[in-house]
């Protein structure tokens, strides 16, 4: 799932083939679960409207229309953002990967999962946002509205503090790693860089919230920071469906100390990581170097 190593790497690949250009027409799959808002709602806000902005917070990327409007667009679990241009096999399926000659460009054509398409009036490159089951999310913020998705947003981990942390950790029962995974807590955060900020925090991700001392927050926070820019300069985890718009691969997973590598030789002690499940979700963690 991206989380906001990923999200931040498409805002600024996708910034310039956004911002001060204008839709002449957007494209979209029939009415869904992605949609957040109806289709033919958002080809009336969106056609012939400038965009001027691109932000992100935390996992959700902003698009400010020339009419005060936003679109609003999330990822999910296997959305993919990217250029008309782009050349990967990530983007076929995996009977068309299979059959791909070596020395074949993996060319895209938009597809029934491409739920978005924009053409834009000068004719240039395209965007598709295309996610094969549906978790991504579309919305259209009108002008001046609040967003009960963003407004409960904590603070962006590359900004948040351990006494943040502390404070929200304070007297919880809840896993430390689950704390973390809350995005009402800090914005951004899933489970790659949530194990990868643990273990350089030496901190086990099943230690409860409460029993966190605020020295361990303060590690906690700043490994958070570390681990996330980091990915953002490697180009973000390409471990499933992740790419950049452009079609290249990230390159964090080389850099993995923990996350997915269940019995492999910790890179530090050579103790055996180890696998645990926390409220049915999976936590890596080496006991050699985390208490």
């Amino acid at each position: 799932m991206p989380e906001l190593p990923e999200v931040e790497v498409t805002r600024r690949h996708i910034e310039t083939l956004l911002v001060g250009r204008r839709v002449a027409r957007l494209r979209t799959t029939k009415n869904s679960y992605f949609f957040l808002t109806p289709p033919h709602r958002l080809r009336r806000a969106i056609e012939g409207r400038r965009i001027e902005t691109l932000e992100r917070r935390g996992k959700y990327l902003l698009a400010g229309l020339e009419t005060g409007d936003r679109l609003l667009l999330h990822l999910g679990m296997t959305g993919q953002l990217f250029a008309s241009s782009a050349h990967s096999p990530r983007l076929l399926s995996a009977t068309a990967r299979a059959t791909l000659p070596p020395e074949a460009q993996a060319r895209f054509a938009p597809d029934a999962h491409t739920h978005l398409y924009f053409e834009f009036e000068d004719k240039g490159e395209a965007l598709y946002f295309r996610d094969v089951r549906k978790f991504g999310k579309v919305q259209l913020l009108v002008a001046g509205a609040a967003s009960r998705r963003l407004d409960r947003l904590g603070p962006d981990a590359l900004q948040v503090s351990g006494a943040r942390l502390f404070a929200r950790g304070r007297g919880r029962r809840v896993a430390v790693k689950n704390l973390l995974l809350d995005q009402t807590v800090v914005a951004g955060v899933g489970n790659i860089y949530a194990d990868e900020a643990l273990f350089l925090a030496r901190v086990r991700p099943r230690r409860r919230a409460g029993r966190v001392t605020r020295a361990e927050y303060a590690r906690i926070a700043a490994a958070l920071r570390r681990v996330l820019a980091r990915s953002i300069e490697t180009g973000g985890a390409s471990i499933n469906d992740f790419l950049a718009p452009d079609g290249s691969d990230g390159a964090y997973q080389d850099e993995r100390r923990v996350y997915a590598r269940t019995g492999a030789p910790c890179r530090s002690c050579g103790a055996p990581i180890r696998r645990v499940v926390i409220a049915a979700r999976s936590a890596h963690y080496c006991p050699g170097c985390q208490r």
